[in-house]
């Protein structure tokens, strides 16, 4: 029996003294960083403005005697937007036209007694003075003639312009004044209808500072890329909204010079809009092209880390243990990706899955990644 206890306290012993299994190395999902030939593109936030803005006033006052569209819609050039009472200036042509025959009937009557002196004056039946009378009074006929026919035109331009048109293709604001209404027409203080703003295409606007505008300014004087004042440069368009910059501009214009104030520049792009999906006044983001093709570092977006205000990711040793690495970024590329400006070579793997188990120096067992798994981080 005290054998059997001995036996008993020894294994007890020898349970005690073994020790624990080391745990097993954390898994990561690695990816090599790749070279590739990519053009560069720089970022801007800009807005979109309508091509053609116009705020529709009469040109001739009166009462508002209908409203001829619906508030927001589209309307196309030339539609009828508003109906001034037409009476008073239909009138007033009515008036212009008899004006116009009774210049016409006096300039037949000095025609004829023209005709008639030219006759008498060749047999001293009327004096060269008398002559001289008529020619002048025939003259002064016609100028009448012509300065009523200018009022029948006049008068007729009026008559039209109690139909308000719309000036531009686009979609129009809301009825600024309703029927029965006395609107003014003017120079000065005239009525504010509505206004029209064209859709299709559309003006996307940005600034960009000194720096870029003189980086820009270099790169056209060495060929590498065209200035923007004189070649349609390609432009990306993304909204709040959107992932990436899935709509496709041209550079359109870029101003005379710089904002002394704010030292930058403004330029404009055009895009077009038959979808109807950008309005006047949103907000976009804005992608333009900043040089020709060159070779860079890319890596997947999820591989980037932040410590404070540095930018880091892990990279796999030859002893498969991973490092600590600051990084530069670039802008970002398609498909969740980031260039890399500095910190990183060609084919050395990195981290893009496992980091909650992982600092620097731990020994990792690492497989490559899954080439959709590298698009998005995971713990």
């Amino acid at each position: 029996m005290r054998q059997w206890h001995a036996v008993l306290w020894l294994s007890l012993l020898g349970c005690k003294a073994k020790a624990p299994p080391a745990p097993p190395p954390p898994e990561v999902s690695v990816v090599p960083v790749q070279a590739e030939e990519l053009a560069e593109w720089d970022d801007y936030q800009g807005w979109f403005e309508a091509i053609d803005a116009v705020e529709v006033r009469p040109r001739v006052s009166g009462y508002l005697e209908r409203v001829g569209y619906l508030d927001g819609r589209e309307v196309r050039k030339g539609d009828v937007l508003f109906e001034i009472d037409p009476r008073p200036y239909a009138a007033a042509l009515d008036e212009r036209r008899a004006e116009l025959a009774r210049a016409r009937a006096r300039l037949a009557l000095s025609e004829r007694d023209v005709e008639r002196g030219q006759r008498l004056v060749t047999v001293k039946a009327i004096s060269q003075e008398e002559m001289d009378t008529r020619l002048t009074v025939a003259a002064e006929s016609r100028a009448a003639l012509a300065a009523a026919e200018a009022g029948v035109r006049a008068a007729a331009l009026d008559l039209e312009f109690t139909k308000v048109r719309a000036p531009v293709n686009g979609r129009a604001g809301r009825a600024e004044v309703t029927e029965g209404n006395l609107v003014t027409a003017g120079p000065a203080g005239s009525t504010l209808l509505t206004t029209v703003v064209s859709l299709d295409p559309i003006y996307v606007s940005f600034e960009g500072d000194e720096t870029s505008y003189l980086r820009y300014t270099h790169l056209a004087s060495s060929g590498e890329r065209p200035s923007s004042r004189t070649a349609p440069n390609p432009v990306q368009i993304g909204l709040a909204d959107e992932d990436g910059f899935p709509h496709r501009g041209q550079m359109d214009f870029v101003d005379n010079r710089l904002d002394p104030a704010t030292g930058t520049i403004r330029a404009r792009a055009v895009l077009p809009n038959r979808d109807r999906l950008f309005a006047p006044g949103m907000f976009a983001r804005v992608r333009l092209i900043g040089r020709g093709m060159r070779r860079v570092m890319v890596i997947p977006e999820a591989a980037v880390s932040t410590d404070q205000d540095r930018k880091f990711v892990f990279v796999l040793n030859a002893d498969s243990t991973v490092g600590y690495r600051n990084v530069t970024l670039g802008r970002q590329v398609e498909g969740q990706r980031r260039i890399i400006q500095a910190g990183l070579k060609e084919g050395e793997q990195i981290v893009v899955n496992g980091f909650a188990r992982i600092r620097p120096g731990v020994r990792v067992k690492a497989t490559p990644a899954v080439p959709d798994s590298a698009a998005a981080r995971a713990p």
